[in-house]
Parts: structure tokens; sequence; C-alpha cells
């Protein structure tokens, strides 16, 4: 029978980036835990949710063929394939569960953070500090130029008709599910992986940081750093508040301002798809996130926020309830 060291009296309470090291030892395990990962986004979760698409595109009379290729098609995007793909990415959350619990023998609440569970209270502070480093950001992109396509917005309003309805109901109700999902995939279970593996920080910050980039498929020099670096001032912001919930409530908010402005002003095509060509983007992504890094960390300092698991990994679920936030 293998040891388990979270279980050992005397163990050290762990940083965020080493809980893996809490629960059954063996370097193979996030490693086979990367790779399942990957083949559940690339293969398992899409087919498995094009099934209930299908059933229900065939209930409504519709060829099931077409409708399917439509949900798949980025570059003309309707309501249903906006729909499709957060499910997909939402799905993500059950499956860094299922391999967390199946393969490291750990709580999925260890994912969230380490009380282990989702510190609401602090999620919902940090969504209104992503809502002043937004203002920050809306008054710097008014100043610089134009930040190429995808990221402008035309001078007149767009007609509300029904599809701006139902691509309004999807990002509203789905959006936050899919920034979820991708939270706990970059985020949660990578970090968790890399900075088991090679007991740093750095490696939980910057190797998902830069799978999230490569994640996006074909984009120009801009998107992908400006990707890239986002990624690593959500890595950091795990790292530094011991949880997923700074990075959500940012992830959240761009996702509904990015969807939101695309439907009342631009076009959901070139939102999801954007060229980014100008370097003039990064300027407004770095002031955003290191605005909202710098909020969320003296907010954390000065309440006094949690960063390491109170106790070893399984006999701190005991107590894990416990805490200021």
């Amino acid at each position: 029978m293998e040891a388990r060291p979270d279980l050992l009296p005397g163990a050290r309470p762990l940083p965020y980036h080493r809980i893996h090291r809490g629960g059954r030892p063996g370097v193979w395990r996030p490693i086979v835990g990367v790779l399942s990962l990957g083949l559940a986004f690339l293969v398992v979760i899409p087919v498995i949710v094009q099934v209930p698409f299908a059933i229900g595109l065939a209930l409504a009379g519709r060829d099931v063929v077409d409708g399917i290729d439509r949900l798949l098609d980025l570059d003309d995007p309707t309501p249903l394939g906006l729909a499709y793909l957060n499910v997909v990415l939402a799905l993500a959350i059950p499956a860094v569960w299922l391999i967390t619990r199946t393969l490291h023998g750990l709580r999925p609440g260890w994912v969230a953070s380490v009380r282990p569970r989702l510190r609401w209270g602090w999620f919902v502070a940090c969504f209104g500090l992503s809502v002043v480093a937004m203002i920050a950001t809306l008054i710097v992109s008014a100043v610089v130029p134009s930040q190429g396509e995808g990221t402008e917005i035309s001078g007149h309003l767009n007609d509300f008709t029904s599809t701006t309805r139902d691509f309004l109901l999807v990002v509203l109700f789905l959006t936050p599910l899919q920034a979820a999902g991708e939270e706990y995939a970059f985020r949660g279970y990578l970090s968790q992986a890399f900075g088991g593996i090679f007991g740093r920080a750095w490696a939980g910050v910057l190797f998902p940081a830069l799978l999230f980039a490569l994640a996006h498929g074909a984009q120009s020099a801009p998107v992908f750093f400006d990707r890239f670096a986002f990624g690593l001032v959500a890595g950091l912001l795990v790292v530094l508040t011991g949880g997923l919930e700074a990075g959500i409530a940012m992830h959240v908010l761009n996702n509904w301002l990015a969807f939101g402005l695309a439907l009342a002003y631009g076009d959901m095509a070139s939102t999801l798809n954007p060229t980014g060509d100008s370097w003039w983007s990064i300027p407004v992504t770095l002031t955003q996130s290191l605005v909202y890094l710098a909020l969320v960390v003296l907010v954390a300092r000065r309440t006094g926020l949690r960063t390491r698991t109170e106790g070893p990994v399984g006999v701190g679920e005991l107590v894990a309830q416990r805490g200021r936030v």
C-alpha cells in the first residue's frame, strides 16, 4: 500500500502549486494527468458534448450533419455554436475533479484553493477589483492607436435582433462557466502538476501560461503574447493568493466585456478570432493585468488571506473550513 504523505503527522502546510505533493506519490502521476486532461479537452469532451446537441438538432427537424458543422464554425459563429464551445470548456471542471480524485487521491476542492473550496467572499472582492482595473484599461485603450481587428468597435449601435438576444443569453449564463473551466484546467490542475513536478512556483506559472497561449491555435505574435501575458498574471495570482478566485473573476469580466462590446458595436466572429496585428494591444492588456495584480495582492495582504494549506493536506481538510476568508 502506498504511503500517504498528506496524512503523515508533522507534514508541513503546502502552497497552492505544491498541493499534489500531498497526494499519492509518483512523479508519473502529474505527467499522466496532463496528458489525460489534454486528451479530454481535444477529443473526449468535444465528442461527448456533440451527442446532446445532435439529439436537439434532430428533434428540431434540422439536418444533424450540417448542424454539427455549424457548431464548429467559429468563422461564422451562431449562438448555438458559442453555447457548444462554452459547454466543452466548462466541462474541464469535472474533468479536473475526476483526475485529481482518481489519480492523485486528493479531494477535488484542493484545486479551487488552499481552504479547500472556492472562497466566495474573496471571489466577490476580486470581481470588484477587476472592475477597477478594467476602468484603467478602458482609459488606456482610448488613447493608444488602433489595436487591430477584433479589438475595434464601430461608431453605431447594432440592431437588437433575436440572434443578438440568443448570443446575450449564452454569454450571460455560459461564459462564466467557460472562463472558470479554463482557469480550473490551466491555472488549476496544470499549475499544481508542474509545480509538483519541479517543486517551484515559477514552473507552476510559466508552463501553464505557455500552454494556455498555444491552446488558442494559430494566431499572430501580438495575440499570442497577449494571451501568454494574461496566463502569466493569472498564474501569479494563483500562487500569491492560494486559489483560483482572482483569475476566474478577471477572466469572466474580460469575456463579458469583449462579447458585450461585440454584440453592441462589433461582431462576434472577429472577437472569437482576433487578428491583433498591432502591438498596441499589449500596453492595454498589461495595464489591466498589472493594475489588477497590484490591487489583488494589496487587498490579500491587508486581509490576511491564507495562501497555504492549514496543516497537512489530508488532515487539513478537517480544519480547512476555518480561516479569515
